[in-house]
């Protein structure tokens, strides 16, 4: 009996349709970009574009409430005009480097030896005394700016009480005014504006320092406690080079932050910057402008010169601080 074999047909395989392999390979392809569109939606919507209109309207003139058919071509008039005949601006400018100058610089010459303490002398009760500095940077800002305008009144404060009361001690009485200040004069209101934004942000830097302490591996101050080298040779010569690049980074978060500075002094002096604008900055001059004034356009160009501003000054800060290997 002779076997069946099996009936066989050549298949030409060059004809079998290759497109819907196509449409899988391009699905997959596309599947990634698909699920990360939302973030590039979102963030050409609300970041790229408002930057690039930003521009677009910094050598315009512009009334928002007259529609976009208002806006009119000036060049660069508008930077003209801020940097050559606009005296608030100068004046915001001075406040402001004023302001950073005086509640910056205390922020790390006291955040930086306040970490150090903590981290050498302190054990358990560590982490509730960081938490307990830390917590004016979480708290509201106008709830704090409300509570320090409070202390600060001329008639019920209780600064003004406490500095009354300080004058009648027998020894140090004649370091402290016998009568109560006002506050809200031009002499002192940037000092009291300082020391809010100091009190506000000491704790970030002091907890920003603490956790790079935290980093330092202990063996080298052993090995230097065994060459003889005392604490204070150890936080100059150890201590000191291992923070430079936290403090870089912190220094920077100041510098764009006093730059930027709006909150605190809006809510304690208004729209105005107090008597004489005194307490004016240049983010307060900014919105004064575009809100009041309905200068969008000069207002466009002072973000921008500011930009400018913080770039100058991290160039600056990188130059000095930034770490070497």
């Amino acid at each position: 009996m002779s076997a069946i074999m099996p009936i066989t047909q050549d298949v030409d395989t060059s004809a079998a349709p290759k497109q819907p392999k196509r449409r899988r390979l391009k699905t997959r392809d596309w599947a990634p970009y698909a699920f990360v569109s939302p973030f590039f939606v979102i963030f050409g919507t609300f970041g790229l574009f408002p930057l690039l209109f930003a521009v677009y309207l910094s050598f315009h003139t512009w009334d928002p409430a007259m529609g976009m058919g208002a806006m009119n071509w000036v060049g660069f008039e508008n930077y003209e005009y801020i940097l050559l005949s606009d005296d608030y601006f100068w004046k915001a400018m001075y406040n402001t480097f004023w302001l950073g100058i005086v509640s910056g610089l205390p922020q790390h010459l006291v955040g930086l030896p306040l970490a150090y303490l903590l981290h050498t002398v302190f054990g358990r009760m560590r982490n509730s005394v960081v938490g307990m500095y830390f917590l004016p940077f979480i708290t509201s800002t106008v709830a704090i700016s409300l509570v320090f305008t409070t202390l600060f009144s001329k008639d019920f404060g209780a600064i003004n009480q406490l500095l009354v009361s300080m004058s009648k001690t027998p020894i140090i009485g004649w370091i402290f005014p016998a009568e109560k200040i006002d506050w809200s004069q031009p002499e002192y209101l940037k000092p009291m504006i300082s020391f809010v934004v100091w009190w506000r942000y000491l704790g970030w830097n002091t907890v920003m320092y603490l956790a790079a302490l935290q980093t330092i591996s202990k063996d080298l101050f052993e090995a230097a406690t065994m060459d003889g080298a005392t604490r204070t040779q150890q936080f100059r010569h150890i201590t000191l080079p291992l923070l430079k690049p936290m403090m870089f980074m912190t220094i920077t978060f100041t510098i764009i932050g006093n730059i930027q500075l709006f909150e605190e002094p809006f809510i304690i002096t208004g729209s105005t910057g107090g008597i004489n604008q005194a307490g004016l900055t240049v983010a307060m001059h900014m919105y004064r402008t575009a809100f009041t004034d309905n200068d969008f356009g000069t207002a466009a160009a002072i973000a921008w010169l500011v930009f400018a501003l913080i770039v100058v000054m991290t160039i600056i800060n990188n130059k000095l601080l930034a770490s070497k290997d």
